[in-house]
């Protein structure tokens, strides 16, 4: 499904003021988009080390809340 004229246009301007009021995220974010289409000015490296940085991260996480919940429940048992 397309976007109309207007929701193109209120895109733009969004994509505008991001770019002036965060110059580093909007660079941040073209570098996803470029990636999530394939695009080939990025080196397919760069993109499989984001998606590794990225799993690596999320395991972490899922690893941090499962040792949290471990301890709550060996808190919860010795009290």
């Amino acid at each position: 499904m397309s976007l109309s004229g207007k929701e193109r246009r209120i895109l733009a301007e969004i994509e505008l003021a991001l770019e002036r009021e965060d110059p580093e995220l909007a660079k941040r974010v073209a570098a996803i988009n470029r990636i999530e289409s394939d695009d080939k000015s990025l080196p397919k490296a760069y993109g499989e080390r984001l998606r590794t940085w990225v799993l690596v991260h999320v395991w972490m996480i899922f690893a941090v809340c499962g040792l949290v919940i471990v301890l709550l429940l060996v808190a919860a048992v010795t009290t």
